[in-house]
């Protein structure tokens, strides 16, 4: 089987941070393929020559789009080039679309995998109105409407909530429209696949294909940070205005920190994360800790207590759940936080929905190391059992093996 993989084009601040999903899935396809990928993302924000690198590594031939390739590595002149690629681009360059119908013909491919396909719909579409016989997989990593849509409870600008509304909306059509028109639509969960089989006008067709960690790349011991102090929590994720993380991070500070106080008066908050230090630069405590983008949150999160994710509104699921286990760091999520993932509540995570039992749970796991140990030890288990490259490449067979009996 050969599969065409495309990285998507990165619309939404939330598609923004670390890639896992792409570079596990990566991964996996290569063990059951003879696998093509195609970025629409430049090397610069791919990661430089270290993920170029890394990409060329892992699949049998790995080239850029017409839309970001050759761009300058100059800003302001790499502007002026995507301008004028979108001006003139039905008259100077070949559109991605069509690249990647030319490559997958010369190529002779036999499938198209979407990376974040709920992001790529317009290029899905346009693929598949040239080319209705090509077999495409629309590879999701959430319910984006749902992404959109849960913010409502948490706004009161009228003005907003009309925005959000529509937008979610739009989003809902989209998905409505792409999941019949795909050979097949990847849900991370049973969650997700159940919303998008709702409206499938053939149920089989949506298959899981989970958020996985490379276990392989949290096995090094890594020394504390310089001045990190203990005992501490930990939370990280990609910020901007508004976003899931900006509120349940303020959430945490103004409602379970202080309770968390009380018993722990020294307790310290690391805060990690792209657009963490612009978002929260009113934040001044000097037992908080907000350290912005990081080139590998690791050296945080393997030396601390208790990793958190009291998230209210986002959809698919949570790498850092897995990141933790991975790392043997006991973690607490809020319901949603931690929804898709096959956790039990006190078995090998701690679930709490208000502040009194968030602040509870992270003042038991801090003082009482032996329950930490053992809820850590529980969830890496089951990350090794259902989260793990090994899984992934089984979902992948079993979705290559639908399509080719299609």
């Amino acid at each position: 089987m050969k599969i065409l993989f495309t990285t998507p084009v990165l619309e939404h601040p939330a598609a923004g941070g670390p890639q896992l999903r792409i570079e596990n899935s990566i991964i996996a396809l290569n063990r059951v393929s003879e696998l093509h990928v195609i970025s629409r993302v430049d090397k610069r924000s791919l990661g430089g020559n270290c993920a170029d690198k890394y990409f060329r590594e892992h699949c049998h031939e790995f080239v850029y789009a017409p839309s970001i390739d050759r761009l300058s590595c100059n800003r302001y002149f790499r502007t002026f080039q995507s301008i004028s690629r979108n001006l003139f681009k039905n008259f100077l360059f070949k559109s991605d679309a069509d690249f990647i119908i030319d490559y997958a013909e010369k190529k002779r491919i036999d499938l198209l995998w979407f990376g974040y396909g709920n992001i790529s719909y317009p290029l899905i579409k346009e693929i598949k109105e040239k080319r209705p016989l090509f077999k495409v997989v629309c590879d999701t990593d959430s319910v984006w409407s749902r992404f959109i849509l849960r913010e409502l409870p948490y706004e009161n600008d009228p003005v907003r909530r009309k925005q959000i509304e529509r937008t979610g909306k739009l989003k809902e059509q989209e998905e409505r429209e792409w999941v019949n028109l795909c050979d097949v639509t990847t849900a991370v969960s049973v969650v997700d696949a159940y919303y998008y089989q709702n409206f499938a006008d053939k149920p089989e067709k949506i298959k899981i294909f989970s958020n996985v960690i490379n276990l392989e790349t949290y096995s090094q011991v890594m020394i504390p940070p310089e001045g990190f102090r203990k005992p501490c929590f930990y939370i990280a994720g990609s910020f901007w205005p508004k976003s899931p993380m900006e509120k349940a991070t303020r959430w945490i500070i103004s409602e379970v920190l202080p309770l968390v106080r009380k018993e722990l008066p020294q307790i310290n908050f690391y805060i990690i994360g792209q657009g963490s230090k612009e978002i929260l630069n009113d934040i001044m405590d000097s037992n908080i800790t907000i350290t912005g983008k990081l080139p590998s949150v690791l050296p945080y999160l393997c030396n601390a207590d208790v990793s958190i994710v009291p998230l209210t509104f986002e959809s698919g699921t949570r790498f850092k759940i897995l990141e933790a286990a991975a790392c043997c760091i006991p973690s607490v999520s809020t319901s949603l936080g931690a929804e898709g993932i096959a956790v039990e509540d006190g078995k090998n995570i701690i679930i709490a929905d208000n502040p009194e039992s968030f602040a509870d749970a992270i003042i038991r796991l801090i003082k009482d190391k032996v329950y930490a140990k053992q809820i850590a030890k529980n969830c890496m288990r089951l990350i090794q059992n259902k989260y793990s490259i090994d899984a992934l490449v089984c979902e992948a067979n079993s979705i290559i093996n639908y399509v080719t009996k299609q």
